[in-house]
């Protein structure tokens, strides 16, 4: 499905995607669930430089972009703690690609997002100050997971990646002490019963910027199929309570992913990006309105929201949504806050 592109001059920063590969062999290595994320790994094994680009030139304007770990390229010869230092490489030697101006003026990867496994406390400095030093002068912050349920249907694969309570773990809280004087920031990915953890945690790390992915990911699934709607209070209450930290911001997206309920497999015909931001909306108008426009940011999560959108029908959505923002707000949602938290420079 092709739509036209909606205010295609207005400038985006895209502050989260990912890119990798998943070669054949690493795919058959992996359970087969049927599950949407399951989907997304096995219609979607390669998303590079020229994946991106091809998102990318599809009509919007994106100026730069924020590469989120996604645990690709990993050393193999590395200590367990070193291991990530092997995503920071690639990711920053295909940000040198893209800022040679050979694929054009957009500056992908213009600031990276790694991970570190903070459950070794202090010792995750030397790990810090590793990716640092790899990472070119690109390196902004660390994204470390705590999505769990205690139903396997919620997350699929990723189902025991994460023990409950992550966020609240004394180790793990030894670790994100390292971050603020390393000037570093976190990105937060968890599910929406759990935003109460991160509140506990931006609460006890004021000084340090904490950025909430995907609105707090609704859940719509396993043991929560049916209920999305009846739970929409209980998630909008608890993000006004996370609002009250002045250290927080919130991606505005991640909804495509399977874990709202909105679509059931990748194979599925697209919606136009009307039907898209009339279920989103909810969520964002929610998250603005508590934040304000310069601590939310509107993301592309991709390529994960391809299990649910095109990447030109996800900023259309977007810009929808947005209709009756003024020019200075639109700026903050799609570039300003993102560039402002990441501390991108742009063109």
């Amino acid at each position: 499905m092709t739509e036209p592109i909606l205010e295609p001059e207005l400038p985006i920063v895209d502050p989260h995607h990912h890119l990798w590969d998943r070669p054949p062999a690493l795919l058959k290595q992996m359970p087969p669930l049927e599950h949407g994320f399951m989907d997304i790994l096995r219609n979607i094994p390669r998303y590079l430089l020229d994946e991106y680009l091809a998102d990318l030139r599809s009509g919007h304007n994106i100026r730069a972009t924020v590469f989120i770990e996604c645990r690709a390229m990993y050393r193999a010869d590395a200590a367990d703690a070193f291991k990530s230092i092997g995503e920071i490489e690639f990711v920053n030697g295909i940000a040198a690609m893209s800022a040679s101006g050979l694929y054009g003026d957009v500056r992908i990867a213009a600031g990276i997002v790694g991970h570190v496994d903070l459950r070794i406390g202090r010792a995750a400095e030397d790990v810090l100050r590793a990716q640092i030093a790899a990472g070119g002068g690109r390196v902004r912050g660390i994204r470390h997971s705590a999505s769990h349920d205690d139903d396997p249907a919620v997350l699929g694969p990723l189902a025991t990646r994460n023990p409950p309570g992550l966020y609240r773990d004394a180790a793990f809280r030894e670790g994100f002490r390292t971050l603020h004087p390393l000037g570093l920031s976190f990105d937060a990915w968890l599910l929406e019963p759990q935003i109460p953890d991160l509140i506990d945690l931006a609460h006890a790390f004021p000084e340090t910027t904490i950025v909430m992915d995907h609105v707090g990911t609704p859940l719509g699934i396993g043991r929560y199929a049916g209920t999305r709607d009846a739970r929409f209070p209980i998630w909008r209450t608890q993000v006004q309570k996370l609002a009250d930290c002045p250290n927080v911001q919130v991606k505005l997206g991640g909804l495509p992913m399977p874990f709202g309920g909105w679509r059931e497999r990748m194979s599925g015909p697209d919606e136009d990006s009307q039907t898209l931001a009339s279920w989103w909306k909810p969520y964002i108008e929610t998250c603005i309105d508590a934040f304000g426009v310069h601590r939310c940011m509107f993301e592309s999560n991709f390529p994960v929201d391809r299990f649910g959108a095109t990447y030109p029908a996800v900023w259309n959505a977007f810009k929808r949504i947005a209709a009756g923002y003024s020019a200075e707000e639109k700026t903050a949602l799609f570039s300003g806050t993102a560039a402002r938290v990441y501390r991108l420079r742009l063109n």
